[in-house]
């Protein structure tokens, strides 16, 4: 179920769009014979200050008419060829990016044309008129109260849970039964070609 959840699609952006990354600790969860690195405890936080590759950097990307898109991008920081292979067919020169204020969106931002907002972390300005990433942040929020349940996710599986927590986010803001039928429904007859053991074996 989350793997065709994981499939669901959307038409392009429209309007403003927020975007802003996280990150989530790597984790290899349930994995024996870790070679790598000594096993690490439960709620044990990063080695290393600020973003290393033992974080995971997850993008969310919300436009103003909630759709969404959320997705691990990879280990350590964000880079704008990864927003690019991630959300490039989504966004055109019609849309507007709101952003904090890390280089790789401004650049990504510059390359396709379009108008771009960023707003510092140190929270100072954190509003522009209409412009501002505090709906996107909001996201992160919910989104890591809720992930903490399960008490840690390896990170082969974080994308299922991403896409678990958006169906969720959507069915919220829907208010009659049979559009989220519809909604399992398709996502269920989506050709799935990955398996318990191809899951299980999957290394990211």
């Amino acid at each position: 179920m989350l793997a065709a959840l994981k499939q669901t699609d959307f038409n392009a952006f429209s309007g403003i769009v927020e975007m802003d990354e996280t990150y989530f600790l790597y984790s290899e969860k349930g994995k024996r014979n870790i070679k790598e690195r000594k096993p690490r405890k439960r709620g044990v936080s990063s080695r290393f200050r600020g973003i290393s590759r033992e974080q995971v950097c997850v993008l969310i990307a919300k436009a103003r008419q909630k759709a969404t898109y959320s997705g691990v991008l990879g280990r350590w920081r964000l880079v704008k060829t990864q927003l690019d292979t991630a959300i490039g067919s989504k966004l055109s020169p019609d849309n507007t990016l709101c952003t904090d204020a890390w280089r790789a969106f401004s650049t990504y931002a510059k390359s396709k044309g379009m108008e771009h907002y960023r707003f510092k972390s140190d929270g100072i300005e954190r509003v522009r008129g209409i412009y501002h990433i505090q709906n996107v942040n909001n996201y992160h929020s919910r989104l890591k109260g809720w992930i903490q349940r399960f008490n840690g996710v390896a990170t082969k599986y974080l994308d299922h849970f991403l896409s678990w927590f958006q169906f969720l986010d959507i069915v919220k803001h829907k208010s009659d039964e049979g559009s989220i039928s519809k909604m399992i429904v398709e996502t269920c007859l989506l050709p799935i070609n990955e398996t318990y053991n191809s899951l299980k074996t999957y290394r990211y």
